[in-house]
């Protein structure tokens, strides 16, 4: 993809605007190279399609039809001055139109991730962000051989697994345990303890990444590095509850009720080392608690899968890669197990195809991100790469079951935000220590919120940051260093989304968050409002575009209920994210309604099998991690004593 010189003069206009900096010395956004940053990351984006629409906008965007059509005038945007080029913004983000908000909404997160990537010391220092860290002395030796494809290959195994994730490393060590050869296949790139220097830009452009929703509405993050999230996730560890385990046994897979699937939480509950000697709140957390006590609501103590964290400064960075090696994820566990017993890693290989004959899969066909063909022939094919790529990944092979990319569930997840007057200093200490369950039963069927507080450094807090005007946006970062996040993580209940996939083959994800859940969300945020002001907070505000404050001191929290349901949770209206992304493959007792049988094999093709969050019958309610582990540790046994 190629911008021109009036793609580029577009995009300056935009990202300046959005980040014209100011007079103390914060640059804007075309002093430090942000609009080029942009432009790099759209045309390096998976999806050909993205790239290619954002071209046709930049061509059009300082045409005076297009300036009539989003902005209600004739003016050219390049001809007006900055405050009518901010006021046209957000106009366009206040639309009753959903499109123009969600067009808003990926303007402003294309302009300002790149900007607080690029802008660094001038703003951190108005945050008191120390930047980052810097490589860790002594890091070891990284303990993994991932090898690279130089040339075409074509290898043989047993079980070839594509993805290294929480689905792909339990089931990379459990069968090659068994004696069976194992090669796993990772489209992203091995990076290890002394990769990590707590540096946003890096992180997140080697760790992470991220599909919005076809809508707008809400945007999926996946981790893409060796390991898969369980590099970059909050070391949170519930085991799945045993009203999830009932649900999901009632949808057709009965041993989530038994005895085998226990033993499987048990083996992955001990190889994590899944410990709260690591749960010392932090202050995103000890506001957490103070505010649950003041209001007499339990706050229970999270299980982490660390040893060794320092629930600090180095803790607080654990979102962009664990410089200590303390966090336990596959590529420290699971799939040094499978290096020992033989199994082969490479890295830098996606997989585009499940081949089949006679009915039966028979390898893959992958290829390098420079377009090297690799292809592994093998008696069993194991998905695992997660519940964006695995159902792309089937569909690209031909399967046709239409459960395949349906009942896509999520965590939506938006955040409350408390100004206290103490510092917290969002970005340090143990990642995730407490949490509170008032809410997670809302409906009497275990569906509800569960809130949770998570470290924000300034590009990813941004995302949370609303936007009225440059200066305005300038400010509420600067409140960081007295900011508390509470997560609102929802369990939703459906109708769910799905994932499908465009002409390229690249996936696209429709979900639109559900009435039922929208209230859910909604009575949790109301009620972490309530837990932040208990705690001390002077302010408290939402992620909504627009401005949606609560001062404490001046009242009762009802108007600000009546403002968060006015505001909703509809298209370009409130910050969301899922990091917990399920059940687009799920697994049941039939192929009317399921993607995967009970043993995790496709219904349509034998020796295919499944076993990652796609897997999920219904989403979990909790933190994903070790119920995937489970779920692949169950499958890959099964699958082992098949072979053997």
């Amino acid at each position: 993809m190629t911008f021109t010189d009036r793609h580029r003069r577009a995009m300056a206009l935009i990202a300046d605007t959005f980040a014209p900096g100011n007079d103390a010395g914060i640059p804007s956004a075309s002093a430090v190279g942000a609009p080029e940053m942009a432009l790099h990351l759209a045309a390096s984006g998976p999806r050909v399609a993205d790239a290619q629409q954002l071209e046709k906008l930049l061509g059009l965007w300082d045409s005076p039809l297009f300036a009539l059509a989003m902005f209600g005038t004739p003016r050219r945007f390049s001809a007006m001055s900055r405050e009518q080029r901010e006021r046209a913004l957000v106009r366009l983000g206040d639309s009753s139109s959903p499109s123009k908000r969600a067009l808003f909404q990926a303007l402003k997160a294309g302009a300002t991730l790149p900007y607080t990537l690029a802008v660094g010391e001038p703003l951190w220092q108005t945050m008191d962000f120390p930047g980052p860290l810097g490589a860790p002395a002594n890091a070891p030796e990284p303990p993994l051989h991932a090898e690279h494809v130089t040339g075409p290959t074509t290898l043989d195994a047993d079980v070839v697994i594509v993805g290294s994730g929480a689905g792909g490393g339990p089931a990379a060590a459990v069968l090659a345990a068994a004696g069976l050869s194992v090669i796993v296949l990772e489209a992203g790139e091995y990076y290890d303890d002394r990769d990590f220097d707590g540096d946003e830009a890096r992180g997140i452009g080697q760790l992470y990444t991220n599909v919005g929703s076809a809508d707008g509405q809400i945007s999926l993050f996946e981790g893409r590095t060796l390991g898969g999230g369980t590099v970059v996730n909050y070391s949170t560890a519930f085991r799945t509850p045993d009203r999830v385990r009932a649900e999901w046994a009632a949808l057709g897979a009965g041993q989530f009720a038994s005895d085998e699937y226990t033993r499987a939480l048990d083996a992955v509950w001990e190889r994590l080392g899944a410990t709260q000697d690591y749960s010392t709140p932090g202050r995103r957390d000890a506001v957490l608690e103070r505010g649950a006590q003041a209001l007499g609501w339990d706050a229970g103590t999270l299980w982490r899968n660390v040893d060794g964290c320092d629930q600090g400064t180095v803790c607080g960075r654990c979102g962009l890669g664990c410089a200590l090696g303390a966090k336990k994820s596959t590529a420290k566990t699971w799939l040094r197990d499978a290096q020992d017993a033989g199994a082969r890693i490479l890295v830098g290989v996606q997989a585009r195809r499940v081949t089949v004959a006679g009915g039966r899969a028979t390898g893959v066909e992958a290829a390098t991100a420079d377009g090297i063909p690799v292809t592994v022939r093998a008696r069993a094919v194991f998905v695992a790469a997660g519940s964006v790529q695995t159902p792309s990944l089937l569909l690209r092979s031909g399967l046709e079951n239409p459960n395949i990319g349906a009942h896509l569930r999520l965590h939506p997840a938006t955040a409350v935000l408390g100004l206290m007057d103490e510092e917290v200093l969002p970005w340090t200490g143990t990642m995730q220590a407490r949490y509170v369950d008032r809410f997670a039963d809302l409906d009497g069927e275990g569906y509800g919120a569960i809130l949770e507080t998570a470290p924000i450094t300034p590009a990813l807090g941004s995302a949370f940051v609303n936007w009225r005007s440059g200066a305005q946006y300038l400010a509420r970062l600067a409140e960081w260093r007295n900011t508390v996040d509470v997560a609102v993580i929802v369990r939703d209940k459906g109708p769910g989304g799905r994932v499908r996939i465009g002409a390229d083959g690249e996936p696209i994800v429709d979900y639109t968050v559900a009435p039922q859940d929208a209230e859910h969300m909604m009575q949790a945020m109301v009620g972490a409002a309530r837990l932040v002001a208990a705690a001390g907070a002077r302010r408290v505000r939402t992620t909504h575009q627009q401005d949606t404050v609560w001062e404490p001191a001046s009242g009762g929290i009802e108007a600000f209920e009546r403002d968060i349901r006015r505001q909703g949770v509809g298209p370009g209206r409130l910050g969301l994210v899922a990091l917990h992304i399920m059940g687009s493959a799920r697994m049941g007792g039939a192929a009317a309604t399921s993607a995967v049988n009970p043993d995790g094999r496709t219904w349509e093709v034998d020796g295919l099998y499944v076993a990652d969050g796609s897997s999920f019958p219904t989403a979990s309610g909790v933190n994903p991690m070790v119920s995937i582990q489970a779920i692949s540790y169950m499958t890959a046994t099964r699958l082992a004593a098949a072979l053997r």
